[in-house]
């Protein structure tokens, strides 16, 4: 599970650092591909995995199904950590995602996000804001939390 939210800087080579109690989680692998609210989405290998089997099983002849699975495999890249804990975020998902140097990394339990920090900050108010208005359980998929 990932937790927490820490900044870091891209390196000349467009490299990040990834935050030490993250890391041993991706030694297996990761894939990096966009996310929604402008963000890119770190993916451990063997969530991927189960992520690409449901992907794999949409039908074909759904619009949406053929536009999600474009982004997921078209844009998205699979990546290894080097000895420093480092990925190499490819430019065309830095740009996706506006990533030019400062790197908010959030922990988003299965899953890790990247944002350019200034739209982290944006997101974060606009998501406390909801999480400090909410009156009532929330129905997501039919699990009520």
């Amino acid at each position: 599970m990932f937790m927490g939210q820490y900044e870091h800087t891209l390196d000349a080579k467009g490299r990040l650092v990834m935050p030490v109690k993250f890391r041993e989680k991706l030694e297996g692998g990761c894939v990096i591909t966009p996310g929604q609210e402008d963000c890119l989405t770190v993916w451990p290998m063997e969530v991927f995995e189960k992520e690409y089997d449901r992907i794999a099983n949409l039908p074909a002849t759904d619009r949406d199904a053929r536009m999600y699975r474009r982004m997921m495999f078209a844009v998205g890249a699979d990546l290894t950590l080097d000895a420093q804990g480092r990925i190499p975020i490819p430019e065309n998902l830095r740009e996706w995602a506006g990533i030019v140097k400062d790197v908010t990394v959030t922990g988003s339990g299965p899953l890790i996000e990247l944002w350019a920090k200034e739209a982290w900050q944006s997101e974060r108010s606009e998501a406390g804001e909801f999480f400090s208005n909410i009156s009532s359980p929330l129905d997501l998929d039919g699990k009520t939390i």
